[in-house]
């Protein structure tokens, strides 16, 4: 195969499997960075990331009020659509009254997400005896309804936790995208 027949079979694809090894270096120095800052700074992390939360409040019940006002559902599901957009909205605005309370909302926040995540996991796990590795299922179900649960009981504490271990994640994350991403050259080269 000559180049001029190469060039013409390499398309997009190709073009972007070469380059993927760029990407993952990026994406794991982006991690690894990001790691860096969050442990450093947790506290202002955690600021950081009530604003964002509140941010993302007020822009999803935004949305969802407008969505109730759309034709593509029913009437349950357009009021409960505008309530969610309230809800969310009031949400939002209360993260912006306070430092202390967009953090203890974003806690409250994945912990109940958590919680019912766990008991929805749980339940299908001990629902379906045909489930695979249902044993892990109902391990990671009880781990995480027990996560939730603290989050809810303890927020303000659990979350400074959970951002100490975000830290360390992403930087373990990073590190392992990076060393991807020197393979995935590698092999290119090979």
């Amino acid at each position: 195969m000559t180049t001029s027949e190469k060039t013409v079979l390499e398309g997009p694809l190709h073009q972007l499997a070469r380059n993927t090894w760029q990407l993952l270096l990026s994406i794991g120095v982006l991690g690894v960075s990001l790691g860096v800052i969050v442990l450093a700074w947790p506290g202002k992390t955690l600021l950081v990331a009530g604003v964002l939360f509140g941010i993302y409040l007020v822009v999803s019940g935004v949305g969802y009020v407008f969505a109730a006002f759309g034709t593509h559902a029913g009437a349950a599901m357009r009021v409960l659509s505008f309530l969610t957009g309230v809800v969310s909205l009031v949400l939002g605005f209360f993260c912006f009254r306070d430092k202390l309370e967009s953090i203890l909302l974003l806690a409250l926040w994945i912990g109940i997400g958590w919680l019912f995540r766990g008991v929805t996991l749980l339940a299908a796990a001990l629902s379906f005896d045909h489930l695979p590795a249902r044993g892990w299922q109902v391990l990671s179900g009880v781990i995480i309804v027990i996560g939730g649960g603290v989050l809810i009981i303890s927020p303000l504490d659990s979350i400074a936790i959970l951002t100490l271990v975000a830290g360390w994640w992403l930087i373990v994350i990073g590190i392992v995208d990076v060393i991807s991403a020197f393979q995935v050259r590698h092999r290119l080269k090979a």
